[in-house]
């Protein structure tokens, strides 16, 4: 880089886009374990259905059966905690709404609460996947509704993240939740989402897992057992007409905290995971479509979906049938639980270097008083906990990743590049090495 010598005058250090892996997060993903995903989805799939409408009060079958179950296993693992996971079903009674609600019913919403050891760190990471599954037709609670990837994947990816991490010191909190409502409008996530922003809580980052285990594609039984998806949404939802002028002037239509988040999983996911490409999808979710973390996007919080590759719309929202000698259905069958792993793994990934690092920095800003050929920034210290140092990330404006990272143990820095044709953030590194999410500038007054 021309600028090289430039940059060791200011004292800093220039760094590739790869940073060294935290191996107590390294030991978290090998602790992955492939038999007890298949044993979650096993006992999911063995409830007949897990619809919303169905049986609140069978012990055996329906929704019920499944968070009661699910709470079971969370209250197992809070035994690892030392006290500090806390476990609940999170419940509201719900009456008809003329749309996919049609009787009085109970929604619960499975927890597991992972407080942190930090009582000044007052972030919480979340991850999440919805236990309620669906055949054909929406409103049909009765009828064999497996849900195996549908979402059993994502809640097994929930519950072997809760199993792994529950012994650990994370210095932020850790919310691990089984979502009910998913199908018939996203209701169980809307119903945290709009707690915890009652709470005021400090919710940086949201992962939903929703369908992460079938790799074969429907139409053309093309398989990808590489490749996961992160949908994140560019333009923030919430305020956008009072932000939008400013985004556009700025350049940072495609730097919202959710797109950062989803940078973030792709770096880090990559790093740990063997065989494994993030792909980023520049859209909130699917065309057209939602999940369970759009519920948290409309609240302000940063929050991303994560899904397989393909969608297998012969084992999706499917009756359990066989036509022209075709096998339909949301089955066990048809999971591919070595790419599962590799999805799991990566979500334990992000969500351990996350609640490890220091918290972001803050009032991160850029001087703009003089026209400049360089650019200079400055923040202030995190709110919690005391960072190694911080990086200061780089990428020309048509990169979809950061390019550079300059390490500083400062509060500000110069870099001999030009605002016009470059993209700035800065991110903590804390004493381990975990980094939190980058921190995009606004203009210092």
């Amino acid at each position: 880089m021309k600028y090289s010598v430039l940059l060791l005058l200011i004292s800093c250090t220039v760094f590739s886009q790869r940073h060294s892996k935290d191996n107590e997060v390294r030991r978290y993903v090998e602790q992955v374990n492939e038999d007890s995903l298949k044993s979650y989805i096993g006992k999911l799939v063995s409830f007949q259905t897990r619809h919303t409408l169905s049986a609140t009060d069978d012990p055996k079958q329906g929704i019920g059966a499944a968070r009661n179950w699910v709470l079971g296993k969370f209250k197992n693992y809070a035994k690892n905690s030392g006290g500090r996971m806390e476990v609940y079903l999170q419940q509201e009674d719900l009456q008809p709404d003329g749309k996919r609600i049609d009787k009085a019913v109970n929604l619960g919403n499975a927890i597991a609460f992972l407080k942190g050891t930090d009582p000044n760190d007052k972030r919480i990471f979340l991850i999440g996947g919805h236990l309620d599954s669906r055949v054909t037709d929406v409103m049909n609670r009765t009828s064999a509704a497996p849900g195996a990837n549908d979402d059993g994947s994502g809640v097994s990816a929930v519950i072997e993240a809760a199993r792994i991490l529950s012994s650990s010191s994370f210095p932020a909190s850790v919310i691990f939740v089984a979502f009910s409502g998913e199908e018939q409008s996203l209701l169980g996530s809307k119903l945290l989402s709009d707690k915890i922003k009652k709470e005021n809580g400090q919710l940086e980052a949201v992962l939903n897992n929703d369908m992460i285990g079938n790799p074969k594609a429907g139409e053309t039984g093309e398989v990808n057992t590489r490749t996961l998806r992160v949908f994140s949404e560019g333009l923030p939802y919430t305020g956008l007409d009072k932000k939008a002028m400013m985004i556009r002037n700025l350049g940072y239509e495609n730097d919202s905290e959710s797109r950062q988040l989803a940078r973030y999983i792709k770096e880090v996911a990559e790093q740990y995971v063997k065989g494994l490409e993030v792909k980023l999808i520049y859209r909130n979710d699917r065309f057209l479509r939602g999940g369970d973390h759009t519920s948290f996007v409309t609240n302000g919080f940063p929050s991303v979906r994560l899904t397989e590759y393909y969608e297998n719309y012969d084992h999706q929202h499917q009756d359990i049938r066989v036509e022209n000698n075709k096998q339909y259905g949301d089955l066990p069958e048809f999971i591919d639980f070595k790419y599962l792993k590799k999805n799991v793994a990566a979500n334990i990934a992000v969500l351990a270097n996350l609640a490890r690092s220091t918290s972001k920095p803050e009032q991160v800003e850029m001087d703009v008083k003089e026209l400049t050929n360089s650019t200079t920034l400055h923040w202030q210290k995190p709110k919690s906990g005391v960072p190694a140092g911080y990086y200061v990330l780089v990428r020309e404006t048509d990169s979809p990743m950061w390019q550079k990272k300059i390490f500083t143990t400062g509060l500000s820095i110069k870099i001999p590049l030009s605002k016009d044709n470059y993209i700035f953030a800065v991110q903590t590194v804390s004493q381990s090495g975990n980094l939190s999410v980058p921190v995009i500038p606004g203009i210092a007054k």
